[in-house]
Parts: C-alpha cells; structure tokens; sequence
C-alpha cells in the first residue's frame, strides 16, 4: 500500500474517530492533517504552524467577524424582533400565521446576518413560547423555524459564500447575487410545505385581522431593520465597498440602530455582544485554520487526482455529474457541518467541475445549498440542536418535525440541478 492511500485511510479514519469521540473540529482537522504529513513523511510541525496561520491570513475572510458581529447587534437591539412584530401584524391572522411569520421572518432576517445559527436562535427564542402557548405541534414548528433559519446562508449577505469565494477563488459577489433567487424558493417552499403540513392539525381560532394603521405601525416600526439589505446588497452593486467592507458597514450600521434608533442597548452591553461574537468568530476560524491544514496534505497527497480518475467519466455529461457530487455532499453533510464541508471538499470538487463545463459560480451556490440542508439533518444537524435547546424539545421530536421541509429543499436542489439557469441568469444580468 503506498504512501498516498496510507494518507486516505488516515484522513477517512481519523475524522471518524474524532468526531465520534466529539472533539472540536478544528482540532480533528489539525490532527488528522498531522497524522496524514506522518504517513506522507513529511511531518514538520514549522509546515503546520505555516498552514495554520495561512488558514486565517485572509482579507475577505474579516467579513466573518463582522457579520457575527452584526447578528448579534440585531437580536440584542431589537431589530429581529421588529421584523417579527412585522411578519405577525400583517399575516399573523392567518390559520398557522405563527408558521407564515417564521417564514417571512426567516428570509427578512437572512438578508441582514448571514447566519444560520443567529437566525434560528432568535427566531426560537421569540416564536416557540407563542407557538407551544396557542396550541401548535411543537415538533412541526421547531421543524420548520429550523428549515427556515437554513435560509441565512443562501440569501447575501452569506458567511458561508464569503468562505467559500476564499477557499475556492471565486467572486464573493457572484456567489451573493446567485443565492438571490434559490434563498426566495426556499422561502416559497416553505410556505406551500407549511400550508400541506397543517392539513388535519386542529389549531386555535385564528384572530381577527389587524387594522391597517396597526399593520403600517409595524411596518414603519421595522423601517430601519429593512433599509439593512438594501444598503449592503446596493453598496455592494454599485461599488462603493467589496463584501469584506459591507460586513464592517453592517455591524456598524446594527449598532447605530440598536443604541440611537431603538435605543434598546445600551453601551455597557456592547461588551458582552463583542464576547458572543468573538466566541463564535474564534470557532469559524479556528476551523478554516485546521482545515488548511488538511487541505494541504489532502493536496500533497493527491486525493483529488483520485477523486477525479473516479468520478472522470461523468465529466462528459455535466448534469449526471452534478447530481452525482449533489448525492455524495448530501451524505457528508450528514455529518460534517457547514464551514469544514466547504474547507476540505471544495477545492477538491469544483476543479472537476469546472472541467465538465460547469459554471463555477453555479457550482459553488449549489455546494453551499446542499450543505446548508446539512444544518438539519442527523446525526450532525447544528440547525436542530439550536432550536432543540432553546425550545427545550427532545431532539427525536425536532428530526421527525423538520422531515417535510427537508424533503421540500431535497426537491429545489434537485429542480436547480435540472434547470441550472434559476441560478446562471441572474447572475450574467447583474454583472
């Protein structure tokens, strides 16, 4: 057996073991990295200093501290809530309104953070005690505030796009415009998956609707939170700043809003938003740093030669690809989550296809989509530990709860691997 298949087993193995055993994964990368460049002969631990500090010695990749930043300014100074004041006036009325106002709230909330795990613990931390005191199954709802807080990654501004336009080389703007369009479908199949499940569910007698000038008071009430997007998707359009510098305009932007608009923060709490989003902010890059690491070794071991000489004869025919490579990420997502998923197999994947006559931008979208219905699946499934403890739900109830919506993206992801120009259009129109 030769040095490079030592190196696969050690890779494959040793993820296995660590994350079974539950350790960080960042850790497991740098070990796993270290345990390959032994087998590889090629230990020298002046190399994995070098590549751990490489893994984080990226100007675009600060747009990450400063988007967690701004998630946590949002749920702090009360603009999530707002727009979910806003959602609840105008279809809270509606039979399973709650449902329609975590979708609504879902995709608005995606357009500021970038974050699937903020999204999702404000949208349960306020949603799930109304839900749970006006009748409805709580497995169905913190399935679907779950499906919905999935959607932050796939609407610009992404986390996850900005990582992987790092790890990849590709437009971090191409990548914010082309999740536009899928992140809208998400949130459309939610509705019509929500509508579907309350078939037979006996709820409370809805409410009668709002007045109209109470609809537009929480309309105006939530004006700043909306003007959010269009600064940072404008800005961003018409160059006044890159996606790194939108992120620093949106947390800036949060909290002038929360401390002289809402003025519901004041400035002794700033430093425990700043704790909470450098706790969060040292876990991301902790894991790009070990995953640089192991992407270098998974280079010298020429894993992606491998790859290729396996999956080369779909190069020929770029959709059976594409749903091929769709299958074996819906697998590891089961479980590695979002940020090292994009880490290790990114820049192994899209290399084959872009040989196929793949889009890149497309391939990229579709990547970051696959993983992101990672989040809600077990046994991994961050999305669903967030909302099991904030909801206080057994975590058996949350899985079989979100099984609809999961089919729901199972069947956009696939209808975007047939018609990849729900994607490609929008993009070529906005350059």
């Amino acid at each position: 057996m030769g040095p490079e298949a030592q190196a696969f087993i050690v890779f494959s193995l040793g993820m296995l073991v660590f994350m079974g055993t539950g350790m960080n994964m960042g850790l497991a990368l740098v070990l796993t990295g270290a345990g390959m460049a032994w087998v590889l002969d090629f230990f020298d631990t002046q190399l994995l200093a070098q590549n751990l500090v490489a893994g984080v010695d990226s100007f675009p990749l600060l747009a990450v501290p400063f988007f967690i930043l701004a998630g946590e300014l949002m749920n702090s100074g009360g603009i999530s809530r707002r727009i979910i004041d806003m959602a609840q006036a105008w279809v809270g009325h509606i039979r399973g309104g709650l449902g329609y106002v975590a979708i609504g709230a879902a995709v608005l909330m995606a357009s500021m953070s970038g974050s699937a795990l903020a999204d999702t613990a404000a949208l349960a931390t306020i949603l799930l005690p109304m839900m749970r005191q006006q009748g409805y199954p709580m497995n169905t709802s913190a399935g679907l505030i779950a499906s919905g807080g999935i959607i932050a990654p796939i609407i610009p501004p992404s986390m996850p796009f900005v990582i992987y336009g790092v790890t990849t080389n590709t437009s971090i703007s191409a990548l914010f415009v082309s999740g536009i369009v899928p992140g809208l479908m998400m949130g459309a199949g939610l509705i019509f998956a929500w509508r579907w499940v309350l078939r037979g569910i006996d709820l409370p007698p809805s409410r009668a609707p709002l007045p109209l000038r109470e609809r537009l008071r929480a309309t105006v009430k939530a004006f700043w939170a909306m003007l959010m997007p269009l600064i940072i998707i404008g800005g961003m359009k018409s160059g006044v700043f890159t996606p790194t510098e939108a992120a620093v305009v949106a947390a800036f932007y949060a909290l002038a809003v929360a401390l002289f608009v809402h003025r519901e923060m004041r400035v002794p709490e700033i430093y425990g938003v700043l704790v909470r989003a450098a706790k969060t902010t040292a876990i991301v890059m902790f894991l790009c740093a070990g995953a640089q690491v192991a992407s270098y070794m998974i280079t010298l071991a020429d894993l992606p030669t491998v790859l290729t000489g396996w999956l080369g004869p779909l190069v020929e025919n770029p959709r059976l690809l594409m749903a091929v490579m769709m299958i074996v990420l819906v697998l590891i997502g089961t479980a590695l989550d979002l940020t090292p998923t994009i880490l290790i197999f990114a820049p192994v994947m899209l290399p084959i296809a872009v040989k196929a006559g793949i889009d890149p931008v497309y391939f990229g979208l579709m990547f970051v989509l696959n993983g992101a219905i990672g989040l809600i699946t077990p046994p991994v499934g961050t999305v669903l530990n967030v909302v099991a403890g904030v909801g206080r739900i057994s975590m058996h109830s949350v899985i079989k709860g979100v099984n609809p919506f999961l089919l729901t993206y199972v069947l956009i992801l696939s209808l975007l691997v047939v018609f990849p120009q729900l994607v490609t259009a929008p993009v070529h129109w906005m350059r």
